[in-house]
């Protein structure tokens, strides 16, 4: 049997699930900046705003994550932030920086919210929640604010986490395909980018959401064991 809708389950999803994905193309952008490509600055990306992230993209920032949380209580979608791929075919190394800082900022969220967390449980204000659980990894023994934050960060934490996690499975399009251009010479770094950029792709999501589950779960419950 589902459990019934929640209003403020639904809203506090909605918003870590915008300033997650806001975080992760922000990190993209600015890194992107920072190393000679202002694309997505000057596109506005380089912001955790979520405004000008979902004009961008407001199928996989909002219609998409709506539809899946209602029909299976999980948020998913997709973002993006535009690049210069003339930049990137110049500077592999650059691009692979940039492509990483994506999942580096969700990782440092979900430290954030872990430290959060850890607090209040410490302090007595959180007690430990449910196993697998992502909106319910602590649970708050005082009511209002604290339910709220215990929601928040219990989200921040777990859904970053995945974030993080997924985009770095080593496979185009994610965001840990990019890994190789570390260490590639040149020329094998552009007949790699080329290839990435190809219908591979599709093949391989494919492949990453098939090998995801036995890749996360294990951290996944390795990083909740440490809040009990």
């Amino acid at each position: 049997m589902s459990s019934p809708f929640s209003l403020f389950d639904f809203a506090c999803w909605l918003v870590v699930f915008l300033i997650s994905m806001s975080a992760h193309e922000a990190a993209h952008a600015f890194v992107a900046k920072c190393l000679g490509d202002p694309t997505a600055y000057h596109g506005g990306q380089a912001t955790l705003n979520p405004v000008p992230h979902l004009r961008r993209e407001p199928f996989g920032m909002l219609l998409v994550p709506i539809l899946s949380y209602l029909a299976s209580g999980w948020m998913i979608g997709w973002a993006s932030a535009p690049y210069n791929p003339n930049w990137a075919a110049q500077y592999p190394r650059r691009a692979a920086v940039m492509a990483l800082a994506g999942p580096a900022a969700n990782f440092a969220i979900a430290f954030l919210s872990w430290l959060g967390l850890k607090s209040g449980l410490a302090t007595g204000i959180f007690v430990p929640g449910f196993t697998g659980s992502f909106s319910a990894t602590v649970l708050p023994t005082l009511g209002g604010f604290w339910r709220l934050a215990a929601v928040l960060l219990s989200l921040g934490f777990a859904l970053n986490l995945l974030l993080g996690v997924f985009n770095l499975i080593p496979f185009p399009p994610l965001d840990g395909s990019a890994l190789p251009l570390l260490v590639l010479p040149a020329g094998l770094a552009t007949s790699y980018q080329k290839v990435s950029r190809s219908g591979v792709a599709l093949f391989g999501l494919l492949i990453a959401w098939q090998v995801f589950p036995r890749i996360y779960r294990p951290i996944w419950f390795w990083m909740e064991s440490t809040l009990r």
